[in-house]
């Protein structure tokens, strides 16, 4: 079926989609190429965005409709140009979704009666919605490309703006970290090594599933719930000890020997190999840790933060030759910002990208400071001993170019990607079918090139 033909068909044989006694349940408001948008799909987002306290800068019924047309040119182009994303990563953002619609609805229940759809059914309206905005996302970047700017540039572009149009930046800190994991006795690995294989023994058998145990007794959050699955995933997103396992099972009736990263101990399972991709599912449990050894640490860390403070031995040396954590020792104890590639942090991205204990610790310190020894949940779900030090803080300011180029140059180069993107739905709009329902024309559109003359 051609693309004018499934248009016409779409126009022409009546753009309501179903009846019930003569009322329209719904209807197709716009066609952009081979797709339409229902009034429906635009009801659901105006749903989404109230739940998330979203404003629109106009009419609902006017701007979502517009940005869900621009998302179907850019999922055009995503086809034509062969984008994937990780299944992987839309499962994590549909549960990350789902909790937050639980959360802010206030129960399960809630939410589905709201929606008037069970939660699988949520579930699956939200993993459609999630792998469109990822692949757009992906598509995205492949338009903007790598944006490459001087430092002229971006001065000349901020001596240009009014002093009320420079951006204000938080307050923001620089953290040294050193970390100690409390022992853990080997009687406690063997423990959990017997009751993994116990698990093993119990599916071989036919007693249960792979599913059930994973859903009562794994310890990975994100995978639990769904009886331990995980969507197609490549070698490069898993850690090199678990990727060669789960690469190397070949049946799925068969499940992996015990094996240890730095998360635990798991078994695997083979779900299915597509490529170099594996669908699969596991069960993660964690040795548990004695308080006693954990007192140990605790007491170690404070001998060391105690000599440091006399000047003994400075936190640099300390981190290289103390500290476990992987990550920062080799950089002086220096905690690394993964979003802005420095080592500057505002506190909701300490907390967020670090450890909400290291945040709470770190807030009433002073430049120089040496925390009291703490116990922390590390962002990969490890439970560590730690001590800080305050290296800097940068009280809220108005952003300078001496002080934050990094972040003016964010600013420009979003300023760039945007121009770039809105060059290319301009250009694209000229080449795409698009059709609006007579209703839903009268808009000051932020596009205007939808409706051809």
């Amino acid at each position: 079926m051609t693309r004018l033909y499934v248009c016409l068909y779409l126009c022409l044989a009546g753009v309501f989609i179903a009846h019930a006694q003569n009322n329209v349940i719904d209807e197709v408001v716009w066609v952009v190429g081979d797709e339409a948008i229902l009034k429906s799909d635009v009801e659901n987002e105006r749903l989404n965005a109230q739940y998330e306290g979203r404003r629109f800068d106009g009419d609902p019924y006017c701007v979502i409709p517009e940005e869900l047309a621009v998302q179907k040119l850019y999922l055009h182009q995503a086809e034509i140009d062969s984008v994937e994303v990780s299944e992987q990563q839309v499962i994590q953002d549909v549960e990350r979704r789902t909790a937050w619609l639980i959360e802010q609805i206030g129960s399960k229940e809630k939410m589905e009666e709201y929606y008037n759809k069970t939660s699988t059914q949520i579930r699956e309206m939200l993993r459609e919605n999630v792998r469109d905005g990822l692949t757009m996302q992906e598509m995205q970047k492949k338009i903007v490309g790598d944006i490459k700017l001087t430092p002229a540039e971006v001065r000349n572009y901020f001596s240009k703006l009014p002093q009320d149009s420079i951006p204000f930046v938080p307050t923001q800190v620089e953290v040294q970290i050193i970390t100690r994991e409390p022992k853990v006795k080997e009687e406690e690995i063997e423990r959990v090594k017997k009751e993994l294989r116990d698990f093993t023994e119990r599916i071989n058998k036919g007693e249960t599933t792979f599913s059930t145990l994973a859903r009562l007794y794994s310890e990975d959050p994100g995978s639990a719930r769904r009886g331990g699955e995980y969507g197609f995933t490549g070698r490069g997103e898993l850690t090199p000890e678990f990727a060669n396992v789960v690469f190397n099972l070949t049946d799925p009736k068969k499940i992996s020997k015990v094996f240890q990263t730095e998360y635990g101990y798991h078994i695997a399972q083979l779900i299915e190999k597509r490529g170099d991709r594996i669908s699969y599912r596991h069960i993660l449990l964690k040795p548990r840790i004695d308080e006693e050894e954990v007192q140990v640490e605790l007491n170690r860390l404070d001998t060391l933060a105690n000599d440091i403070r006399k000047g003994k031995v400075s936190f640099d040396e300390a981190a290289i030759w103390v500290s476990q954590d992987k990550d920062t020792r080799n950089n002086h104890g220096l905690l690394a910002n993964p979003q802005s590639s420095t080592s500057r942090f505002e506190m909701q991205e300490l907390a967020g990208f670090i450890s909400q204990d290291v945040a709470k610790v770190v807030e009433n310190m002073q430049i120089g400071e040496v925390s009291k020894p703490f116990r922390m949940m590390t962002n990969k779900g490890k439970d560590v001993c730690a001590i800080v030090k305050l290296k800097n803080r940068i009280d809220g300011h108005k952003a300078t170019i001496s002080e934050d180029y990094q972040r003016l140059k964010d600013i420009v180069t979003a300023k760039r990607s945007e121009e770039k993107l809105q060059k290319w739905i301009v250009e694209k709009q000229k080449n795409t079918y698009v059709r609006i329902n007579p209703s839903w024309r009268k808009c000051d559109f932020k596009y205007p090139g939808w409706i051809k003359n």
